[in-house]
């Protein structure tokens, strides 16, 4: 099943900062240029960065497709402030994308 586009358009609405980009009917999401997750079959899924696991630990963990690495499901898509402090706190550890030759 794939996302909907409206459900992807709340969650951007939600955190000031990030972005998308549509991929085989799924979202990738970036904020500040780096990819903190992605939503899979309408849930907001993130890399499980030691911050995301800190403000998350009971975060049920799941796999966004057959394959991937496992992510951390956000449930709490409601609360902006909860959102932006992840997201901000996720950019810090990320490492910066690699440059496009």
């Amino acid at each position: 099943m794939a996302s909907s586009k409206e459900y992807s358009e709340f969650v951007l609405d939600q955190c000031s900062g990030l972005t998308a980009r549509a991929m085989m009917g799924e979202y990738v999401l970036y904020y500040g240029g780096k990819v903190v997750g992605g939503i899979y079959d309408n849930r907001l899924l993130v890399k499980p960065t030691p911050s995301a696991v800190a403000l998350m630990p009971e975060a049920v963990r799941e796999f966004p497709y057959e394959g991937a690495k496992e992510m951390l499901l956000v449930e709490d898509i409601e609360d902006r402030d909860f959102l932006n402090k992840l997201f901000s706190l996720m950019h810090e550890e990320l490492p910066e994308p690699k440059k496009k030759k």
